[in-house]
C-alpha cells in the first residue's frame, strides 16, 4: 500500500457540523505541537430546523449549505486527504440527511461523514486529551445542540463514552420555545435532562474520575459568562449555575436578558444549556468544571493525521475490526486469504489504488463472514446487517454502510446492491470480493494466480491452464458469477 509523506508545514482541515454552530479549523501539527491557523464558527441552528416528521427544512438546509460553501472557498489548495468533515446528531436524526448531504458536499469540495454518538465522543476525548494532557482518570462533557456526550479516560486512552439524546438547542425548542423563563420552564427542562442522563449515573460515578472537564459550546460560553461578571475564575458550580438560571428568570426573556460575556448567538439556547449543566453537576456529584480548548474538531484533525502515519496499526479502525472479528468469531485465516486474493483483483482493475478504498475492501474481507455466527444460510445479509449498525471505533456511519453493502455483495443476486453498481469505485470492490470469495471458497488460496483483465465495459478473469482438470468445482461456480454479471447488465465477464 503507498503511504505519502506527511509535511507538517501543510496544513489541516476539520469541518464540524453540529446542531447548532459549523466550524471550521485549520491547523498544522508538527509532533505533539498543535498550531490553529484560523477558525470559523457560525450559528446555523441547523437542529431548530428539524420538523415535527424528523425532516431538516429547506430553510435550514439552505443556511447549512450557504455556510459550507464558505468553508469550502477556505479549503482551495488544501489535499483532500488533510480534509474530514463530520456531522452530528442532527444529521444523525435526520430522515432527509441524505438529500442535504448529497448538496453539501458539492458545496463544500468534500465528502461528509455522518458519524455515531459514541464515535463523536471519542474523538472529543482526542482533542481534550492531546490539547490539555493528564494522567488523572477524568470526565469530559461536550454539550452540543441536540446530544451531549460523557467521556471516562485517562491519558490518551478513552476507557467509557456514551452520548446521550438531550441538547442545549433541543431542549431549548422544548421548553423555552416562546423566549420566555420561568422556574416551571426550568424545573420542567432539567427534569426531562434528568431523565435522559439517568442511565449514566452508573457508568460514570464519582469515584472513577478525579476531574471533570467541560468541551465545545455550551460549556464555553456559560465559563465565559461567569468569567466576565466575576461570579467565578470560569469554573463552572453548581452555584454558579443557579446565580445564571435566577439572572434569567429576573430578565424573563431571552430578549431582555444582559450578561456580561453572553453572546447573541447564544441567547435562543443558553436556557436550554443551563438546564443540562446544572442537571449535570447535581445528579452525578461535579462540584466544578473545568473548561477545556479540546474539542470535537481537533480531535478530528488529529485521528486524521494518526490515519495517514506509514504504520496502518496507528488506525483505530483496524482496531475496531479486529475486535469485530473476536466479537463475531470470525475465521480469521479465511479472512486473510479472501482480503489478499481481493487485493490482488483489485490492483489489477486499479494499478494505482486510493489507498482508502483498498483499505475498504480489506476492512469488508476481513469483516465478511461476521454473519455466520447468525446463521451459515444468508450470511452475507447478517454480515451487512451487524456491519452497518456497529458501533466502531473511527467509522462513520457512511463508511460502516459502504463496508455493509460490500458484504452484502459478496454473493448471490446483485439485484440487491443493483443501487450502488453504479458508483464505479464500489462496482469494483464488489467484484474484487466477490472473484476472491469464490476463488477461496474451498478455504485455501487458489493453485496459481488468475489475472483480471478489464476492455471497456468487459472483464475477462484468465485462468491458469492446470485448472481445466483440476479446479472444476472452481470453475462452476466462475461460470456461475459470470452468468450472473451477464443477467445484471452491468458488465460482462468472460472466464477462460
Amino acid at each position: 500500500m503507498t503511504t505519502r509523506t506527511l509535511s507538517s508545514s501543510q496544513p489541516w482541515a476539520a469541518i464540524d457540523i453540529g446542531s447548532n454552530s459549523f466550524r471550521l479549523e485549520l491547523a498544522r501539527l508538527s509532533g505533539d505541537r498543535y498550531q490553529r491557523i484560523s477558525y470559523i464558527k457560525e450559528s446555523v441552528r441547523l437542529g431548530a430546523g428539524l420538523d415535527a416528521n424528523g425532516m431538516l427544512t429547506e430553510a435550514a438546509m439552505q443556511r447549512g449549505l450557504d455556510c459550507l460553501k464558505g468553508f469550502g472557498e477556505q479549503l482551495t489548495g488544501i489535499p483532500s486527504e488533510r480534509v474530514r468533515a463530520v456531522a452530528t446528531q442532527t444529521l444523525r436524526e435526520a430522515r432527509n440527511r441524505n438529500a442535504f448531504l448529497e448538496r453539501a458536499q458539492a458545496v463544500l469540495g468534500h465528502p461528509i461523514e455522518v458519524i455515531a454518538g459514541r464515535e463523536e465522543a471519542r474523538l472529543i476525548f482526542a482533542g481534550v486529551a492531546r490539547l490539555q494532557p493528564s494522567d488523572k482518570p477524568r470526565l469530559v462533557i461536550d454539550i452540543g445542540g441536540r446530544s451531549t456526550e460523557m467521556i471516562l479516560g485517562r491519558g490518551r486512552k478513552p476507557v467509557l463514552a456514551e452520548s446521550f439524546g438531550v441538547g442545549s438547542v433541543g431542549l431549548s425548542m422544548r421548553f423555552f420555545a416562546d423566549g420566555r423563563f420561568t422556574p416551571e420552564a426550568f424545573r420542567a427542562a432539567q427534569v426531562a435532562a434528568g431523565a435522559e442522563l439517568e442511565e449514566g449515573l452508573t457508568l460514570f460515578r464519582r469515584e472513577l474520575w478525579q476531574e471533570a472537564l467541560g468541551s465545545s459550546g455550551t460549556v464555553g460560553a456559560v465559563s465565559q459568562v461567569l468569567a466576565a461578571t466575576g461570579v467565578t475564575d470560569g469554573r463552572v458550580t453548581p452555584a454558579a449555575l443557579r446565580w445564571c438560571i435566577e439572572r434569567c428568570i429576573e430578565a424573563g426573556s431571552q430578549d431582555k436578558l444582559q450578561l456580561a460575556g453572553l453572546k447573541d448567538d447564544r441567547r435562543p439556547v443558553v436556557a436550554g444549556g443551563l438546564s443540562i449543566l446544572y442537571t449535570l453537576l447535581v445528579q452525578f456529584g461535579i462540584d466544578e468544571l473545568l473548561p477545556t480548548k479540546g474539542a470535537l474538531r481537533q480531535g478530528v484533525i488529529f485521528d486524521l493525521a494518526e490515519r495517514l502515519q506509514p504504520s496502518a496499526a496507528r488506525d483505530p479502525r483496524a482496531a475496531s475490526v479486529a475486535e469485530l472479528q473476536s466479537r463475531f468469531k470470525v475465521d480469521t485465516e479465511q479472512a486473510d486469504r479472501v482480503a489478499a486474493q481481493a487485493e490482488k483483483l483489485y490492483r489489477q482493475l486499479n494499478p494505482e489504488p486510493l489507498p482508502e478504498l483498498l483499505r475498504e475492501l480489506r476492512w469488508a474481507a476481513a469483516l465478511h463472514e461476521t454473519g455466520m455466527l447468525v446463521s451459515h444460510h444468508d450470511h452475507h445479509r447478517h454480515s451487512a446487517y451487524l456491519i452497518g449498525h456497529a458501533d466502531a471505533a473511527g467509522f462513520s456511519n457512511n463508511q460502516l454502510q459502504r463496508l455493509a453493502t460490500l458484504a452484502l455483495g459478496q454473493r448471490g443476486r446483485l439485484r440487491k446492491v443493483e443501487a450502488q453498481l453504479g458508483d464505479a469505485a464500489v462496482l469494483d470492490q464488489i467484484i474484487a470480493l466477490r472473484l476472491a470469495v469464490i476463488l477461496c471458497h474451498a478455504r485455501r488460496l487458489p493453485a496459481g494466480s488468475p489475472k483480471l483483465v478489464r476492455q471497456g465495459n468487459q472483464l475477462t478473469l484468465h485462468c491458469p491452464k492446470a485448472w481445466a482438470a483440476e479446479q472444476a468445482r472452481t470453475r462452476f461456480l466462475l461460470k456461475e458469477e459470470a452468468e450472473a454479471w451477464g443477467r445484471s447488465g452491468v458488465l460482462e465477464l468472460m472466464v477462460v
